[in-house]
């Protein structure tokens, strides 16, 4: 089976890799362009690597890029952490098609921060689908899906990088067994019973210490490692990273304690140690460190944000 690999980063390659050990016939690599203050994607230096056809278009929605994916004559196309996007034409050139990884349980969660969204709202389990794109956003027929708790102190790291990440590349190659052995599985998305939702930008992962404390340590969990959830003190934003919930209350915002192990900032019914910071620019520094380039001291009191941002 001829095979086109789309993809970008870690997950591109480690999905490139697996195709390979297995000898599979891996035609051409598409990957997004390379731009000039990144460095290398690791999928673009390992196709260069094993001198594999690459290609690395600036838009799939022209002329030239249809007439690419036509040329490689392939069977199928595997779609591995795509940004860019790909039209419904394209998608439908390989004989067979093209499915595509993506991090939520369809149709729940489409959008690019998938793995963020359930975190921030308190659930308890996520997954992945492997489905047959169409024109639309994370839509169309559904392959397989697998899932995977989000346990109390998941952070938006360590579900991608230990669960997702692992799980997705196990998927994507079950996946293509099913369809070399002709078990095409498919299920149509029920849309109204999903959800999809934008970036977790920076604006929205400011925090409000007047929130419960669950919400808030929800917040810091679903923004770790980016883009940091936020809140800001005698005039500086820091970023709040590696936390841990307690029960000690106090007036929201205010410190309640400072040590080796970090700052206790008070939200609602309850209160979070918050053991790594950073400042604007700056590299992760330890709370107890932020406390002494910043001279706080307990009674001290992070910004409370008044309203959502929306």
């Amino acid at each position: 089976m001829r095979i086109v690999v789309h993809g970008q980063k870690a997950f591109g390659k480690a999905l490139l890799e697996r195709l390979l050990e297995r000898d599979e016939d891996v035609v051409a690599v598409c990957s997004a362009p390379t731009k000039s203050d990144e460095p290398e994607d690791p999928l673009v230096a390992f196709a260069q690597e094993k001198k594999l056809s690459l290609h690395q278009p600036e838009s799939w929605k022209t002329p030239e890029s249809l007439e690419l994916m036509q040329s490689f004559d392939a069977d199928l196309c595997m779609m591995a952490y795509v940004l860019l996007l790909v039209p419904e034409a394209v998608l439908n050139t390989p004989k067979i098609g093209t499915f595509q990884y993506h991090p939520s349980l369809l149709p729940h969660h489409r959008g690019p921060s998938s793995i963020s969204w359930p975190i921030a709202m308190g659930k308890t389990m996520t997954g992945l689908s492997i489905f047959w794109p169409d024109d639309g956003l994370d839509e169309g027929p559904v392959l397989l899906t697998k899932s995977c708790d989000i346990g109390p102190t998941d952070t938006l790291s360590n579900i991608y990088f230990d669960k997702l990440f692992p799980m997705g590349i196990d998927a994507m190659v079950e996946s293509l067994d099913l369809v070399k052995a002709g078990i095409i599985l498919k299920y149509t998305q029920d849309l109204s019973a999903g959800s999809y939702e934008s970036w977790f930008t920076k604006e929205l992962a400011q925090i409000d210490w007047d929130n419960p404390v669950d919400e808030v340590y929800n917040k810091i969990r679903a923004a770790d490692p980016a883009p940091g959830a936020w809140s800001t003190i005698k005039g500086q934003n820091v970023d709040c990273h590696k936390a841990t919930k307690s029960l000690e209350t106090g007036a929201p915002g205010s410190i309640l304690s400072i040590s080796d192990v970090g700052i206790l900032i008070s939200a609602q019914n309850g209160s979070i140690l918050v053991s790594k910071v950073r400042l604007t620019g700056g590299k992760k520094i330890s709370g107890s460190e932020l406390a002494g380039d910043l001279e706080l001291k307990v009674g001290d009191m992070f910004d409370c944000q008044r309203e959502e941002v929306k």
